[in-house]
């Protein structure tokens, strides 16, 4: 059998990477951040243990990388969704849904996310924040923000605050009262973005199959890498 080509490793590599990151995703969702193991995360995505190390400096960057990656799938989403608009205070509407809907929806996912950002390692820069960072930026610039490099880390600012206002043990808030005051302060109207239960199955679960936002399939040709 000849050598694969430095292409089809590539591209084995990064289906291998998007693997463990739905696998983080799923089990921290499911058991926590402190239950869940690098192996049980190896485990779940069919590949070796020391892949992750390979990839990921450790737990924690790979649960925000995953988490990074599930809020960036979510959000450029709930932007393109039917029917489609490049209305800036409609975007900026469905941007606010989509975040606020995560905690809404995955409040032992996005807790043990911004549990991890106050830890010593703090906010992990990642290809998968990076691309979230743009949308959200580019939602600020179609919204008709004149300087975007100081309404982006606000909006971000008051997006992350309102996650953890929601999630706060002892003393959340609700959601629909965050979503009020952030249409508020964009001008937003209340009809815009995405109706509360939209995506949500009639016994009120949210969806549990990730795989849209994580691109595991196999190169043409090829079957999926396992384990390599």
């Amino acid at each position: 059998m000849s050598p694969r080509s430095a292409s089809v490793n590539e591209e084995l590599r990064r289906r291998s990477r998007e693997r463990l990151l739905q696998a983080a995703v799923e089990l921290v969702g499911e058991r926590g951040y402190d239950a869940t193991t690098l192996g049980d995360i190896a485990d779940r995505a069919g590949s070796a243990r020391g892949l992750v190390s390979y990839y990921f400096p450790g737990k924690r960057q790979l649960v925000q990388s995953a988490v990074h990656r599930l809020m960036h799938g979510t959000l450029e989403e709930a932007l393109e969704r039917e029917p489609r608009t490049e209305d800036g205070r409609e975007r900026m509407a469905r941007a606010i849904d989509a975040i606020l809907g995560l905690a809404r929806d995955r409040p032992v996912l996005m807790r043990q996310h911004m549990a991890g950002i106050l830890q010593a390692e703090g906010f992990v820069q990642c290809p998968e924040q990076r691309r979230l960072a743009e949308l959200l930026r580019d939602t600020c610039a179609r919204h008709g923000s004149p300087d975007v490099d100081a309404d982006y880390p606000m909006l971000r600012a008051l997006l992350m605050g309102a996650v953890y206002a929601a999630l706060v043990p002892g003393a959340p808030m609700p959601v629909p009262v965050l979503r009020e005051e952030l249409f508020k302060r964009y001008r937003l109207d209340r009809e815009m973005g995405i109706p509360s239960d939209a995506g949500t199955p009639p016994d009120g679960t949210c969806d549990t199959d990730l795989s849209r936002f994580f691109a595991t399939g196999s190169p043409p040709g090829r079957p999926d890498d396992q384990s390599k």
